[in-house]
């Protein structure tokens, strides 16, 4: 894919979600057994579809045909590690984007070690919270489980980092935070506007990283796909909170207005340019 040279407008990622629903991308999702489920409905809601093939048997064939697949570090176990290097080769080897999602990096020994081999294959994108992706760049350990410690803002400098080894990588939080290469360097984007709910309900990050791998395979560059990921979670996490009473209400609306969100709708993402 060619890496990108401005950084993505509403009209870009209005156009993304065009091609997403015109194609119906399948996702290969290598995910963690929390998120499965919700994964596959955030996908099938989005316009999209997934395929959770996880085992060492099938893991590399599907990721040749798939159109995206998903790397998700949140209960590895030897038999899906070695899952996660035969689809990440396997992607690579096809042209296929990949994305790595460093669930629990950094508090964890045996899965940080996975995921720098994991680095090695170079993902086309990396998708975690602000602790994860500090720790993954080796800047330092904030991660409390699975959630973040940090602020995202205070990851761009870490994110920056892992752009030797990813074309894109995004820093999750009440603003996410998205860097990209590009001939004259690194370029950022920030997306805000996203519900404090999406903290309340499980796998919202995870299913987050599978819709990156969609976007990814419809979009013209790595940025405007990752960016465009992030933007249709922000519109249609905010619009879900206006129904919800809480978050057992906010999850089910929330996959309704995955599905309702339209091009015009992600025109009104607080979408601007960042500043590095």
């Amino acid at each position: 894919m060619p890496e990108s040279t401005t950084c993505p407008t509403v009209t870009d990622v209005a156009n993304a979600l065009d091609a997403l629903r015109s194609s119906t991308p399948l996702v290969q999702s290598l995910t963690n057994v929390v998120s499965a489920n919700f994964v596959t409905n955030v996908l099938l809601a989005a316009g999209a579809s997934n395929a959770h093939i996880d085992n060492v048997h099938e893991a590399a064939g599907f990721a040749s045909i798939a159109s995206g697949v998903l790397v998700n570090l949140g209960t590895p176990d030897d038999g899906t590690a070695a899952a996660f290097t035969l689809a990440a080769e396997a992607a690579r080897a096809a042209g296929t984007p990949w994305v790595l999602d460093p669930v629990g990096v950094g508090g964890l020994p045996w899965r940080t070690e996975l995921a720098a081999g994991l680095l090695t294959l170079e993902p086309t994108a990396i998708r975690g919270n602000a602790s994860e992706i500090i720790a993954l760049a080796g800047l330092g350990s904030f991660a409390r489980g699975v959630d973040s410690a940090s602020d995202s803002e205070a990851a761009v400098p870490a994110a920056v980092a892992l752009l030797e080894f990813a074309h894109v990588v995004s820093a999750s939080g009440p603003v996410d935070y998205i860097v990209g290469r590009s001939e004259a360097g690194p370029v950022g984007v920030k997306v805000g506007g996203s519900s404090p709910l999406l903290t309340k309900v499980t796998a919202t990050g995870c299913s987050l990283a599978a819709l990156v791998a969609a976007y990814l395979s419809v979009s013209p560059t790595p940025l405007i796909g990752i960016t465009s990921a992030h933007a249709h979670v922000a519109v249609a996490s905010e619009r879900a909170a206006e129904k919800s009473y809480g978050p057992g209400t906010f999850a089910v609306a929330y996959l309704d207005a995955l599905a309702s969100v339209t091009p015009d709708d992600m025109r009104s993402a607080l979408v601007e340019p960042l500043t590095l």
